[in-house]
């Protein structure tokens, strides 16, 4: 029975590429190549008699025969990785992921004070890129993640905030010459944008559009630089390549440094925040409680910057 079986390399491969709807991210999070993650679907294919994806341009498409193989191998290995977490779980290691801009300004320097305060506390750290931040404790092999989010991850999922999102046009040292801009030099500026969809520079907008809308209706979003993170927009401003939106709490270290200067001063809270996430049942909960606390030890004061704070349910952030 188990010879008739294929290879649980090659449907590991296949519940991956299937997850993430991509042959290289796959190969990425297996640490294999993209030619070893298609051998292993033609693999599956030969001996299923049966296509798993096709191609549409650009996008890769389950069939429905592969949409019916990836779900029942969701259940699959999520039931084989909770039949391993104890064993895992007595090593004492945490596997925690997170967003690549927050782990690049802010999470990598925590996690190394926190190795000297709590060295029994061993945290793993998956830096993931995501696009719209997400987890699925069911399919991913973590005990916990911190996601940009509104606070509602799913059904049993406990959550603890650890800071709000506030955003505020950054650029280079120089920038800061002088009085305050202007709304109107906007229109004038090379702007960068951290994400395709350019919300964030929208968000803040709309916030200014409520004084002075006249001003900013004639500004053109869809001019400017595109980058795929924040913290990619963020080194380019850095470097005076133009005005990007940056996170206030992620630049905070840089501004008081003169590293980054603030042509308006007005930080706009987003909404969403940065959480702390976890199954409500996870065997872990102690050891992320503490992890939890540690983090929030960790936060950057922002109050003490002098800006104008605008937001949903607060005039100002904590201290």
């Amino acid at each position: 029975m188990v010879e008739s079986l294929p290879p649980l390399y090659a449907l590991r491969a296949f519940e991956v590429a299937a997850r993430s709807s991509s042959f290289t991210r796959a190969a990425e999070e297996l640490s294999l190549t993209q030619s070893a993650i298609s051998r292993h679907i033609r693999t599956l294919e030969s001996q299923f008699g049966c296509r798993l994806f096709e191609r549409h341009g650009p996008r890769l498409v389950l069939t429905e025969a592969g949409q019916r193989l990836a779900r029942e191998l969701k259940v699959g290995f999520r039931i084989i990785e909770d039949a391993c977490l104890p064993l895992r779980a007595s090593r004492g290691q945490l596997r925690l992921k997170a967003p690549s801009t927050l782990t690049m300004r802010w999470l990598l320097r925590a996690l190394e004070t926190l190795k000297g305060e709590q060295p029994e506390l061993a945290v793993q750290l998956a830096s993931v890129w995501m696009d719209f931040d997400h987890v699925d404790f069911y399919a991913e092999p973590y005990d916990c993640a911190i996601l940009l989010g509104n606070g509602h991850f799913g059904a049993g999922v406990e959550a603890c905030k650890l800071f709000d999102e506030w955003l505020i046009p950054i650029g280079p040292p120089q920038a800061a010459q002088g009085a305050p801009w202007p709304l109107e030099r906007l229109r004038d500026a090379e702007l960068i944008h951290p994400s395709a969809d350019r919300r964030d520079w929208r968000r803040w907008l709309q916030a200014q559009a409520l004084e002075d809308r006249a001003l900013l209706e004639p500004l053109r979003l869809e001019r400017g630089t595109v980058f795929d993170t924040l913290d990619q927009a963020i080194s380019a401003a850095m470097a005076g390549h133009g005005l990007s939106i940056g996170d206030l709490h992620l630049v905070a270290q840089d501004i008081r440094g003169g590293r980054i200067s603030l042509p308006f001063p007005s930080a706009v809270a987003s909404g969403d925040g940065y959480y702390l996430v976890w199954l409500r049942d996870s065997p872990s909960q102690e050891r992320i409680a503490r992890l939890r606390d540690f983090l929030l030890s960790q936060v950057t004061d922002i109050s003490d910057l002098g800006l104008h704070y605008r937001g949903p349910g607060s005039a100002m952030p904590p201290a």
